[in-house]
């Protein structure tokens, strides 16, 4: 899966704690027991000894190989033996003196014979949860606690009932989430500020994380603006390639940020990167069709107009609406 190098490095810094953690308590533990019994420690020489003296055999191709072999098993059965006696005379067993791994699959390493462990997907899947969090209001947003009740009940003179409409598209993002898949169609979420762009978006984030891909959720500002720092020198990342290789992109709020000629650049590559490698991506902007096309480049433009799906919003604002409720704690 698709996780920013962030998410990787917090995953593979989790999983070195680990087995450093197992394996420094399993060398106090056999310290211990050298200390209160010497003869544990020098039949564990003896075992190194007897490995290291089949191989040899073994590569020096002896003429008795066989029985060399099988004197040397016997040898080693018997030492194992008065040493598990040993441990359980001092209410151990050898277990006891082995790494206690978290996931004594893969050894607390994240891959078993060359393939990702289940102990890892969970853990990028749990950190991708938690920085998703750190950053946005991630768990104060879901499907089940969007309110279409701030969306007029009321069709205009040209027909148009926002409610109708906002079920409607409350009803594609919900379907969109969980059947979410890697070649899914990227989304324009549009329309005037306080509408529920941004709820649904992390709702969408939340339901594609559970299902285990990677997302990368952000601000358009505050991306780019990480993106200018690190190109500058003025920050070390690699925020550029993570939103490049991510599974879902959730680009929010387009059209707040600074815009330069450099995060305009930046903006049409991973833009354009994304629809190449047929990476889904999910923009919401305030802006207009035309007031998109103005502020930014036609190639940019025509990549988004022409290549996403658009959803559009409509209503009141809810959140002058919930100004005028102070005991409401939900937000959008």
């Amino acid at each position: 899966m698709g996780y920013s190098r962030a998410v990787y490095d917090a995953v593979n810094a989790i999983l070195e704690r680990r087995r450093k953690r197992a394996e420094l308590a399993a060398q106090e533990r056999r310290e211990k027991i050298y200390a209160l019994e010497p003869r544990v420690q020098e039949i564990d020489r003896q075992l190194t000894h007897t490995g290291v003296l089949a191989a040899t055999a073994v590569l020096q191709r002896q003429k008795d190989v066989r029985s060399a072999l099988e004197e040397l098993r016997q040898k080693n059965q018997a030492l194992q033996k008065e040493r598990a006696e040993l441990l359980e005379s001092h209410g151990m067993h050898p277990e006891d003196l082995r790494p206690q791994y978290t996931c004594p699959k893969c050894e607390d390493r994240g891959n078993v014979d060359g393939r990702m462990c289940t102990c890892m997907k969970d853990l990028l899947h749990q950190e991708a949860q938690r920085q998703l969090n750190e950053s946005t209001p991630l768990a104060l947003c879901s499907f089940e606690n969007f309110d279409l009740s701030y969306y007029p009940d009321v069709t205009d003179e040209q027909g148009y009932n926002p409610r109708q409409i906002m079920e409607r598209q409350f009803a594609f993002c919900r379907r969109y989430a969980y059947g979410f898949t890697l070649d899914a169609d990227s989304l324009l979420l549009t329309g005037k500020t306080g509408l529920g762009k941004t709820h649904l978006s992390l709702s969408i984030a939340r339901v594609v994380i559970d299902r285990g891909f990677g997302v990368v959720y952000g601000t358009a500002q505050a991306l780019l603006s990480r993106i200018d720092d690190e190109h500058f020198g003025r920050v070390e990342g690699g925020t550029m390639q993570g939103l490049l290789d991510c599974d879902l992109l959730i680009l929010d709020d387009l059209g707040t940020e600074f815009r330069t000629q450099f995060t305009v650049a930046a903006l049409y590559h991973i833009v354009n990167t994304r629809q190449l490698t047929q990476k889904p991506t999910i923009i919401s902007t305030n802006l207009s069709i035309r007031e998109m096309q103005s502020y930014y480049t036609e190639r940019f433009s025509s990549r988004v107009i022409g290549g996403y799906t658009r959803v559009h919003f409509i209503g009141r604002d809810i959140r002058q609406q919930k100004r005028m409720q102070p005991h409401t704690e939900n937000k959008r």
